[in-house]
């Protein structure tokens, strides 16, 4: 087990957690040397992971998934703790070891109580972390249940503003999707193999089984792209994410809107698509509706705002929109363009997150009415906070340019008149992102000074400096390189394709 390098993603932030345990409640050199050296080596796997696979793939590789290991846990109901992945699941293990990295930087003076905020924030790593490496799906449940259940703690004790109401709502929210989701993954269970043979946890049995008949596949293609879609933020379940993003801590919301949002595109991906694609082709208009609706209304619910962080969760909503758009389209380039979207959204909503942590913790306000010339007072920050501006408003050379425009592209090879439509009208929210995104930036990052108070105030120090630069260079990586993304994904959509053709005929 332990010569398998993907168990060791699930290890190292339970040796943080281990680690931490043993430091004193004030010594912050010792809590922030096992936070930097745990999460430095998270980020060295990942990359050696990627490199790795891809030269596993160039030298002709062809199996559905790679570092496979498989070991039986509980054995009556045929539970195993099953690891795998493709290039799909290892970009997602980079964006998350990225995250981690810069969150605990943008961390760096943490209070009150640093070593819980971080004993939980290690908690909900070894949670992402567990749930993309899972191919089968009780144990990916529970590292879901296990990324879920610290943010009540993290935001409602660490958290501002209305913290506790926000960290219920979001609680309660996220464990009823997660109840539509455990029903449809028992569904699943129970028609995963032809009669008379074992049923099977793991996703790559059922698919080569293909047992689950299209009536069945309706309803529980239901209950998981719902179940799934909550923590995606598809309309209209998606109420819990603005209020939770805007009061839960720096770190957290980097987390939270970066890599645990992204868990529900993965598994709409990988079970609802994968696993019933009957049902996908047959009712794949409901939720183009409803994400359609997301995208839009998320934009114009940003243009509205005038909090910093509410300003980029109903961004966030929109753009999370995209990526469930994108795997509805249900073909290969729309896809490929919601895995760019989650990289994107993922590397682009931190640094815009870890922006608005350090500039509250400056100026003690998130109100843009109260803000302003932070080019004369902070020009490193607000250079940084215009980057991640036109990263999300998708400038060339960036990575939110290359995501959308392989979404609407992807999506407007469908025929249809009724997909056309909603590819068209989901562009306008191009437009809408441009007009708040431009707003912001010309009243916050180049407008006059509203507080003499604020020229005081000192710029970025080298830890802020070193998280949002390697968020920066990851931005401008995809956007400047995107092909190695494709090379990585372009066998890991060979299975679903398949299923999806077949399941046509």
């Amino acid at each position: 087990m332990f010569s398998n390098i993907l168990i060791w993603f699930v290890i190292v932030p339970v040796l943080m957690m281990a680690g931490l345990a043993c430091c004193g409640n004030g010594n912050m050199k010792a809590i922030r040397g096992v936070m930097v050296a745990g999460s430095t080596v998270l980020l060295a796997m990942a990359i050696w992971l990627v490199v790795d696979f891809l030269g596993l793939r160039a030298a002709g590789a062809t199996d559905e998934m790679l570092y496979t290991g498989s070991w039986m846990w509980y054995k009556p109901l045929n539970i195993h703790l099953a690891v795998g992945v493709d290039g799909i699941s290892v970009l997602m293990l980079l964006l998350s070891s990225v995250i981690v990295f810069a969150g605990t930087f943008a961390s760096w003076k943490i209070n009150p109580l640093p070593k819980n905020f971080f004993l939980w924030f290690c908690l909900l790593s070894t949670g992402v972390f567990g749930f993309f490496i899972s191919i089968d799906m009780f144990t990916m449940f529970m590292f879901y249940e296990v990324a879920l259940i610290p943010m009540y703690l993290l935001i409602g004790v660490w958290g501002t503003g209305r913290k506790e109401y926000s960290a219920m709502k979001l609680t309660l929210m996220l464990m009823g999707g997660s109840a539509f989701l455990m029903l449809g993954l028992l569904g699943i269970y129970w028609h995963s193999a032809p009669e008379g043979q074992p049923l099977t946890w793991n996703i790559l049995e059922i698919s080569h089984n293909g047992a689950i008949d299209a009536g069945w596949q309706n309803l529980l293609f239901c209950f998981t792209f719902v179940g799934f879609g909550v923590l995606g933020a598809m309309f209209p379940f998606h109420t819990w994410s603005p209020d939770g993003h805007a009061c839960a801590p720096t770190a957290v919301s980097m987390l939270h809107a970066g890599v645990l949002m992204k868990l529900g595109g993965y598994g709409c991906f990988r079970i609802a698509i994968f696993l019933l694609p009957a049902a996908a082709h047959e009712l794949a208009w409901i939720f183009i509706i409803l994400t359609g609706i997301s995208i839009v209304y998320g934009a114009f619910s940003a243009c509205v705002q005038t909090d910093l962080k509410y300003i980029n969760a109903y961004s966030s909503v929109s753009h999370c929109g995209m990526v469930l758009f994108a795997i509805l389209m249900l073909n290969k380039t729309a896809m490929t363009g919601g895995i760019l979207q989650m990289l994107s959204h993922g590397l682009m909503t931190a640094l815009f997150f870890a922006l608005i942590g350090m500039i509250y913790g400056r100026t003690h306000t998130r109100d843009i009415r109260q803000m302003g010339g932070l080019m004369k007072i902070m020009p490193y920050l607000g250079v940084c906070y215009m980057i991640a501006g036109f990263a999300s408003l998708g400038l060339p050379g960036l990575s939110g340019f290359v995501a959308e425009m392989t979404i609407f592209f992807g999506a407007f090879e469908n025929s249809s008149l009724f997909y056309r439509i909603f590819v068209i009208a989901a562009t306008t929210s191009i437009v809408i992102t441009a007009v708040y995104i431009l707003r912001v930036v010309g009243k916050l990052i180049l407008g006059p000074v509203q507080d003499e108070h604020h020229l005081q105030l000192t710029d970025a120090s080298w830890w802020e400096r070193l998280a949002t630069v390697t968020l920066i260079i990851c931005l401008a990586g995809i956007g400047f390189f995107p092909n190695w993304i494709n090379e990585t994904i372009q066998q890991s959509f060979v299975p679903i394709i398949n299923a999806l053709n077949l399941a046509a005929v």
